[in-house]
């Protein structure tokens, strides 16, 4: 492969009808820069995500190293980075499947146009994972919002949940609930550093295979996501591992209270802890 001049590109993943999305940095270069250069340029960006990518040696075009930074810190997986990363290699090489080694797995996205000239991308999830919340930690995420027990919804038990990075889901009974989310940002972050947390996840159920949902990302210096595909797969095996009737596939739509409406697409195999197929549209940035 020839030199790569580096590139920087804005793309916003998850978009829905060319509008929304949540935007992304993707920086394509010959070789990454070390940590301290990279955490600059994401808090230079500004966006609550850039995707560092650059060819593996000795590899053809389809094999990258990448990594994620947020303007804060360092995160092992972030699926709308990752979106905007195939659409970005896509554009430059063509479109096609791309394997991805991250810090922690390996994955693969595919970014291709469709018949309209829309730019979309698929990503195969790292491996899924799920156990039960105590009933301490709920209490504490409970009260960082201002909600109480009777808010959540009984038919599906909050839950730390994995699909390559760490989160905690609080299922909501009402739509009113998740519209009136509101927190401080340095209390949820140290309370999501404390555990780990990349986010905490807040999903109202329209349906059984149609969810709305608000992601705080504090973890990260940023008050909340428009759209989480690394969350939106964790929730989807969770979705799996409770037996919850999804019929194969959901969608996700975020962002919306943000008026940043976008949407989420996941396909869940019946193997447990397999990766989940996280999809949608992306738009290119100015």
């Amino acid at each position: 492969m020839a030199e790569l001049v580096p590139e920087l590109t804005r793309i916003a993943a998850f978009s829905d009808s060319g509008a929304g999305g949540n935007p992304a940095g993707v920086w394509i270069g010959d070789t990454l820069p070390a940590a301290e250069e990279m955490q600059r340029i994401a808090a230079e960006v500004g966006f609550s995500e850039t995707a560092f990518a650059a060819p593996i040696p000795d590899s053809d075009i389809y094999h990258w190293r990448v990594r994620y930074f947020s303007p804060a810190a360092e995160v092992p997986f972030c699926g709308h980075a990752t979106i905007a990363t195939g659409v970005a290699l896509a554009k430059r090489f063509g479109e096609g499947e791309y394997k991805l080694q991250l810090n922690q797995a390996d994955i693969v996205v595919s970014g291709w146009q469709d018949s309209s000239g829309a730019w979309q991308a698929a990503l195969q999830s790292p491996a899924t994972k799920s156990q039960p919340a105590s009933e301490e930690i709920v209490e504490k995420a409970l009260r960082l919002f201002g909600y109480t027990a009777a808010d959540l919804d009984p038919r599906i038990p909050p839950a730390l949940i994995h699909g390559g990075a760490d989160h905690l889901v609080l299922p909501l009974k009402e739509r009113t609930a998740l519209a009136a989310m509101h927190y401080e940002l340095a209390q949820g972050r140290a309370l999501m550093q404390t555990y780990s947390w990349v986010t905490i996840l807040l999903v109202y159920t329209e349906g059984e295979q149609l969810f709305h949902t608000r992601n705080p990302f504090a973890y990260g210096g940023v008050y909340e996501d428009p759209a989480t595909g690394a969350s939106s797969a964790a929730f989807a095996g969770y979705l799996r591992d409770i037996n919850w009737p999804h019929g194969g596939a959901i969608e996700i739509i975020q962002g919306e209270d943000m008026g940043m409406r976008s949407l989420i697409r996941a396909e869940i195999k019946d193997e447990p802890g397999s990766a989940i197929r996280v999809s949608g549209q992306a738009r290119l940035m100015a």
